[in-house]
């Protein structure tokens, strides 16, 4: 039977990526050997967690390391793990695709920098994770052997990273996967990646703390013995040493967390965080901790500075990686992170947790369930410590993620709460806490105010403000999507209920009666020239300027949110809202002189859409007929301007 050979062609967007790592990282080149030690690292781990409920997985093959070898003549380097491997459909979704659930998100933040030079950065790179790929910065040709744990068949893979890659079912005598890199000449100033000095201080810098020996071979002196010594004329020896070579274990290999951590330093910190998230950014901060008591745990945490790409993909992974003595256990552990800090990395060792596991049992299990606690409380606390500067920071890339804790989290609402930030109609540029919102309460208000949509500068221009702002009271603007949810999550706020500034009574100035009364009729014509469009007209308690704005009852969906659920392609309730007309505007009495002049006339049903319109376009939204409403205010301009 043939075996399976085929040459296929990279996407399109795929080959974009590959050749922005290639250019973009060239002052970067010893990174590649770090990505490649991880990819070899996790393989390895993956194979420990299988085998505790696979044994005879390992077979007898169980000494786990990495071997690095260097060819000088054939200028060729090796990176090969007896680690999980890949079967030859495992090699077409992972060697195939650069993490491609972030693709698409990778490909627009290109588009919309300004300059090739924002692009090609390692920065912008780092938040996209490309590891395997960067060989391809110092390579020539990329070949990949592997052999997936369990099966008989290995897989081939080349590709000289041009547009297209070769695959073919191939030989292998044990598991694991070979990476051979074909590296391209160097200069002679240029670092020399087959130069056994080269590679230790790579290791040295990037790799020092991986958890298994990462060896090579190297040339040392032995000494002869005396028996096998060649003696000259004078009886001497001619040589007491040679030559051999040996392997060479060129890491450490002590587990980071288990280390005091004033033992550790703040670049071997940064340095295990890249090994662990493939992020090539520092982190932005860590805390690393030693629980004891009637359980014992350790946890080390990092909170990146710059936000993955896919980090709205229902399929990304979480951050936590779970050990037991140093033993790897799990990836991506679910169970100890809630969603809304997905965003964190680190890593968990418990000594006392079951090395046979299961997510099931996690789930149930009584000390995973203590540290799932102490894990969100010792976050929350790393946020809440942050100076100003770093927190600002912190908020501008994950500030939408944590808001979501506010609907799911109800234990820690509070202290989540405490952590958002919002411009409000009075801060300028700044964002502010909640906190700072309170305190800066006037002495005679009671609620907190807030509106939602998304334009900044159509809030704090909306005619809904205008009341409050007359009180010199301050709105809280809130142009997040997510914020929808948070003021269903969050009703109050150290006892003070916060309030939207377009739904409900806002109840700051006494209503007057008598001209309530007095338009009665007017706003009941008015309603019933519009029956199909709003469910109320009424005297405004949010206008000083302008004419007329549209309002919801208490528990209506804000227009925000209608538009929200439009966007995503949801079908949102038909809502009527009410259409509030400003009783002191100038206008409203002549359009009542009309009405009492002549009920049926014509221009009180153009009037009633042109109230609706202008009330419309003032929270920036769309009129039905942009035409017709332009025809009007086209006549009235007309009739205005007459000598």
């Amino acid at each position: 039977m043939e075996s399976r050979k085929e040459t296929r062609q990279f996407k399109t967007e795929i080959q974009q990526l590959l050749n922005i790592i290639i250019n973009s990282l060239y002052s970067h080149k010893d990174i590649f050997l770090r990505e490649l030690i991880s990819n070899a690292s996790d393989a390895i781990d993956k194979l420990r967690f299988k085998s505790q409920t696979e044994p005879d997985i390992l077979g007898d093959d169980a000494e786990f390391k990495i071997r690095i070898i260097a060819d000088k003549d054939k200028n060729t380097l090796e990176v090969s793990d007896n680690g999980i491997g890949m079967s030859y459909d495992e090699v077409l979704e992972n060697i195939g695709t650069i993490a491609k659930s972030g693709t698409a998100d990778f490909l627009k933040a290109i588009e919309q920098s300004k300059t090739r030079e924002d692009v090609l950065t390692p920065e912008l790179i780092g938040q996209f994770g490309v590891g395997f790929y960067s060989s391809f910065i110092v390579a020539e040709k990329v070949e990949l052997i592997t052999r997936a744990a369990g099966s008989d068949k290995a897989v081939r893979w080349e590709s000289t990273g041009d547009g297209s890659f070769g695959i073919e079912e191939t030989v292998k005598d044990s598991r694991g996967t070979r990476v051979i890199l074909h590296l391209k000449k160097t200069e002679k100033d240029e670092e020399n990646f087959t130069e056994e000095w080269t590679i230790r201080n790579i290791i040295k810098k990037h790799s020092d703390f991986v958890a298994y020996p990462v060896v090579t071979d190297v040339e040392k002196d032995e000494p002869i013995p005396e028996k096998e010594q060649v003696l000259d004329k004078d009886n001497k020896p001619v040589n007491t040493t040679r030559k051999v070579r040996q392997e060479e274990t060129l890491n450490s290999m002590k587990a980071i967390w288990a280390r005091d951590k004033k033992d550790v330093s703040d670049e071997e910190y940064k340095e295990f965080y890249k090994h662990l998230s493939h992020d090539w950014n520092d982190p932005l901060t860590h805390v690393h901790l030693r629980l004891e008591g009637t359980t014992e745990y350790t946890m080390l945490l990092y909170i990146p500075s710059k936000a993955p790409f896919d980090m709205f993909h229902y399929e990304r992974k979480h951050g936590i990686q779970l050990y037991c003595k140093r033993v790897f256990i799990m990836e991506s552990c679910k169970e100890l992170l809630p969603e809304y800090l997905r965003f964190v990395k680190g890593v968990v060792d418990a000594p006392d947790l079951n090395l046979n596991v299961s997510r099931e049992i996690l789930q149930q299990d009584r000390l995973v369930k203590n540290i799932r606690k102490n894990v969100i409380k010792k976050i929350l606390e790393l946020l809440a410590g942050m100076d100003k500067e770093q927190y600002e920071k912190f908020y501008a890339e994950f500030g939408s993620v944590v808001k979501e804790g506010l609907h799911t989290d109800w234990e820690n609402k509070d202290k989540i709460a405490d952590l958002l930030r919002y411009k409000t109609s009075k801060s300028g540029d700044k964002f502010i806490s909640l906190q700072d919102y309170v305190s800066n309460m006037k002495a005679e208000q009671k609620e907190i105010y807030y509106i939602t949509g998304d334009n900044l500068s159509t809030l704090i221009n909306s005619p809904h403000l205008e009341s409050l702002k007359e009180k010199d009271y301050e709105v809280l603007l809130m142009t997040d999507p997510v914020d929808e949810w948070v003021t269903m999550s969050l009703t109050e706020y150290k006892e003070k209920k916060l309030r939207s500034a377009e739904k409900g009574e806002l109840e700051l100035d006494k209503a007057d009666d008598k001209k309530k009364d007095e338009y009665t009729a007017l706003f009941d014509c008015i309603k019933s020239n519009l029956e199909s469009k709003i469910k109320e007209v009424k005297q405004s308690s949010r206008l000083k300027e302008s004419l007329s704005c549209l309002s919801g009852d208490d528990y209506d969906m804000s227009a925000y949110m209608e538009k929200l659920l439009k966007a995503s392609g949801q079908k949102a309730p038909e809502v009527k809202r009410v259409l509030e007309l400003n009783v002191n505007h100038p206008v409203l009495p002549k359009i009542k002189a009309l009405f009492e002049k002549d009920k049926d006339s014509e221009k009180l049903k153009d009037y009633s859409s042109l109230l609706l319109d202008m009330a419309v376009i003032g929270e920036g939204g769309k009129v039905e007929n942009p035409s017709q409403f332009s025809k009007m205010v086209g006549e009235l301009m007309s009739e205005a301007l007459k000598v």
